[in-house]
């Protein structure tokens, strides 16, 4: 198992709003984009992060959006497309949203509109 199966999504998810903010982002885009893909709506969400909800908790309470599977291209070196563990994947899914929305990407582009 992955190590960051077990980290909870609390302890990452400064760092999304820190690089989504300096490249002038807002934190309401961000859960935007977390909403999008999760299901989670502003309170779910906040219960995540204080419950400290690990990333394998938090997906697996997920419902996941239908169209997550047009998320592709490159991050941390892998084609999400090609992940072949179902967490893995939603959890780069959501590394590459952010990072899409941290480049400066139309929100109707992240969000697959």
């Amino acid at each position: 198992m992955s190590r960051i199966f077990t980290i909870s999504f609390a302890s990452v998810y400064p760092h999304y709003v820190t690089k989504v903010e300096k490249k002038g982002r807002t934190v309401a885009e961000l859960h935007e984009v977390i909403e999008w893909l999760t299901g989670f709506d502003e309170s779910e969400l906040a219960a995540h992060i204080a419950a400290e909800t690990t990333f394998e908790d938090f997906f697996a309470q997920a419902t996941l959006n239908p169209k997550a599977s047009l998320i592709t291209g490159s991050i941390c070196g892998y084609k999400v497309q090609d992940i072949e563990n179902p967490l893995m994947q939603q959890i780069r899914y959501l590394d590459k949203l952010v990072d899409e929305l941290a480049k400066g990407k139309a929100i109707e582009k992240v969000l697959r509109a």
